[in-house]
């Protein structure tokens, strides 16, 4: 894997977390429950910021940058979110998160089986973006 990609975190856009994927093998995962916190509290604050957006289209929340990590999120024109958790240090995860959004688009939406808004459950998911992301 990549170093400085650490997790992948999709919500739906009713603010559930419906994918996470870890990628360091340096740092322990977040355990569910925290996942789910983070995911449901992320939901609020983009919703929030959106709506105090002084010029032009309300976006949210896009980067959050700290010293010891890096948060970016792509809003899918479905209002599903897609963020990364990354090191500080790595650059470009929007381009990353968006191809990510084509995988999903390829392999999970286009899957009969799968229900909308429900938990992603998909192999061919899993291997495109880990392909994907070890690629980078």
């Amino acid at each position: 894997m990549p170093s400085g990609c650490l997790t992948l975190f999709i919500i739906n856009k009713a603010g559930g977390l419906i994918y996470t994927r870890h990628f360091s093998q340096d740092i322990a995962p977040l355990n569910v429950n925290d996942c789910l916190r983070l995911a449901s509290t992320f939901h609020s604050m983009h919703a929030i910021a959106g709506r105090l957006t002084p010029v032009g289209p309300p976006t949210g929340i896009e980067t959050l940058e700290a010293d010891s990590f890096r948060l970016e999120c792509y809003q899918s024109p479905t209002g599903i979110k897609f963020l990364m958790l990354a090191e500080p240090k790595v650059v470009a995860l929007d381009a990353l998160l968006k191809q990510i959004y084509i995988i999903f688009s390829d392999y999970v939406l286009k899957n009969p089986f799968y229900e909308l808004d429900m938990p992603v459950q998909c192999d061919l998911f899993n291997i495109k973006v880990d392909a994907l992301v070890q690629s980078k």
